[in-house]
């Protein structure tokens, strides 16, 4: 709540001269900054349970869990104070990628199978794609790959989380894990279907340059609406301790998939789209 506050009197005066989603888009830093600073947090109050994640071939697997939580709070209140971005976007970037490499890579490899070691591999690839995205948009003019990467990635994401929602449609929307949509939910059993048609028109609209920008906004709403109006409410029923950390995980990473789509979004340039594909 503190980097969300923070962000959000940062970027106050932005948000009152954005007009329509460009609003939105203006949130996708903070919206991507929260999300650290809470797992930050977890690598400290629940390391000897995330430390289990760290490859058991690497020496001092709980001081590395220390390390990556320490980082994600660093970079958490790099991006809402605008302070060293330019080290810190690219620095996330590179974190994610070594994840998806040393951690959920090979998990797909030892379960090709199962659906949530794919959505998790997925997800954190797109979340290093929008590290990339931001990254871009603090440098100076170079290379444009890291955007390319993202300009592409995230849409093929989007749309394998669309085929998700139409395949198990009784499962939660947004990004497809192993939790089911509570039978308190209107039509429960039905709402991946809506969530994925959104998804799938998103990120075929993404993969059009001129159609990026507006495309990854509204794909980047649909994540802060299930953020808000579906696991907020589902994590005030219950009250369990492991529930409410659940909930709170399953917000907060909604919320992080929509920053990272909003960060493309807001690498991606309102006037003259065509310039990225030269």
């Amino acid at each position: 709540m503190v980097i969300l506050t923070i962000g959000f009197i940062n970027v106050r005066k932005e948000l009152s001269a954005a007009p329509g989603l460009d609003k939105l888009i203006a949130l996708g830093r903070v919206f991507f900054a929260a999300p650290l600073a809470v797992f930050g947090a977890e690598h400290f109050a629940a390391s000897k349970s995330i430390m289990q994640v760290v490859p058991p071939w690497m020496p001092g697997r709980l001081v590395w869990t220390y390390f990556v939580g320490l980082c994600l709070i660093a970079a958490a209140l790099s991006l809402v104070l605008t302070k060293y971005v330019r080290f810190s976007a690219p620095l996330l970037a590179i974190m994610f990628l070594l994840f998806a490499a040393m951690i959920h890579l090979p998990n797909v490899a030892a379960n090709p199978k199962d659906r949530i070691v794919w959505a998790v591999a997925v997800r954190d690839l797109s979340f290093a794609a929008g590290a990339c995205a931001l990254a871009v948009t603090v440098r100076a003019p170079g290379s444009n790959a890291p955007l390319m990467f993202a300009r592409l990635y995230i849409p093929v994401a989007v749309i394998f989380f669309a085929v998700e929602h139409f395949l198990h449609p009784e499962f939660a929307p947004g990004v497809p894990l192993e939790k089911v949509t509570p039978d308190w939910v209107p039509f429960h059993l039905l709402l991946g279907y809506p969530a994925g048609a959104i998804l799938l028109s998103g990120g075929a609209l993404m993969l059009v340059p001129k159609h990026t920008r507006a495309a990854a906004a509204w794909v980047g709403l649909l994540f802060t609406l299930l953020t808000v109006f579906l696991y907020l409410p589902i994590m005030t029923t219950v009250t369990k301790t492991a529930e409410l950390v659940e909930g709170q995980n399953y917000i907060f990473d909604t919320l992080l998939y929509a920053g990272a789509v909003l960060l493309l979004a807001a690498a991606m340039p309102k006037n003259k789209p065509a310039q990225l594909a030269q």
